[in-house]
């Protein structure tokens, strides 16, 4: 101990320097320095920065876009609107029917409401019509018992028939009428079962027509092809129409034709 040294003017011991690196260690019986506030001092050790506890899920950078493309939106969370599943799985898109093929009574219930609503009245009217033009089209026939085989009389007496000028006018206004709004009313029909998949009898009977493949809408164009094509149902005593019976899909050959299925509305 000195007692002339300028830097330790009440001749208290001074710590002895560490190693290479470590702090100077204190005398004994005091407490080293504290490091200043801010970076730790050199030598003194670095503090590790915590760690999420253990089960908390880490969080992985978010993925950039490649340059040029926007970035991607998770499908489920697009717009707002929850993913919608397959059809089959709950939802329309997709392979399936959940609601059911409908039965073969409904769609024959389904046929005959729409025939009374939108086809009994055209009906009876070109009913009418064609007994007007039945009974009132006839041709007189001649006498020709009193010619006994002589060849200018028979010739003159067809020469003197009468014959009638044609059917009425009534019957056919009644026929052409009959028919325009039959006509009519199967346009209308085809144009409902092509946006909706209901006519006004199959929304009765809760059943709709649909495609197999998505489950929508047929169309105006596949609706009115599936009518065309229920002319290969007719045959053979309408075999066509009586297949939904035994069917797997309650199909005719129209909706195998065209792909389509009818299927029960929920």
């Amino acid at each position: 101990m000195s007692f002339g040294d300028p830097n330790n003017p009440y001749g208290q011991p001074q710590g002895q320097p560490g190693p290479y690196g470590q702090p100077p260690q204190a005398p004994y019986g005091q407490q080293p320095p504290a490091p200043p506030q801010g970076q730790p001092g050199y030598g003194y050790p670095q503090q590790a920065q915590p760690q999420p506890g253990y089960g908390y899920p880490q969080q992985a950078p978010p993925q950039q876009a490649p340059y040029g493309q926007p970035p991607q939106v998770p499908q489920q969370q697009a717009y707002g609107y929850p993913q919608q599943a397959a059809y089959g799985q709950g939802g329309m898109p997709g392979m399936g029917v959940p609601q059911g093929y409908a039965s073969w009574g409904a769609r024959v219930g389904a046929t005959l409401l729409d025939w009374l609503f939108f086809g009994l009245v055209p009906t009876i009217l070109y009913f009418i019509g064609w007994i007007i033009f039945v009974a009132d089209t006839s041709t007189s026939v001649p006498d020709t018992s009193y010619c006994n085989g002589n060849l200018q009389c028979v010739q003159d007496a067809l020469n003197n028939a009468t014959y009638s000028s044609g059917p009425p006018a009534i019957a056919v206004i009644l026929m052409l009428f009959g028919g325009l709004l039959a006509l009519g009313a199967g346009l209308f029909l085809i144009a409902k079962e092509g946006s909706t998949g209901q006519t006004p009898g199959k929304k009765i009977c809760k059943i709709r027509v649909v495609r197999e493949a998505t489950g929508q809408p047929l169309g105006f164009g596949m609706a009115l092809l599936r009518k065309i094509c229920h002319a290969v149902d007719g045959p053979l005593c309408g075999l066509g129409y009586w297949w939904p019976l035994w069917d797997e899909k309650s199909q005719t050959f129209a909706d195998k034709i065209v792909g389509s299925v009818v299927v029960r509305n929920q």
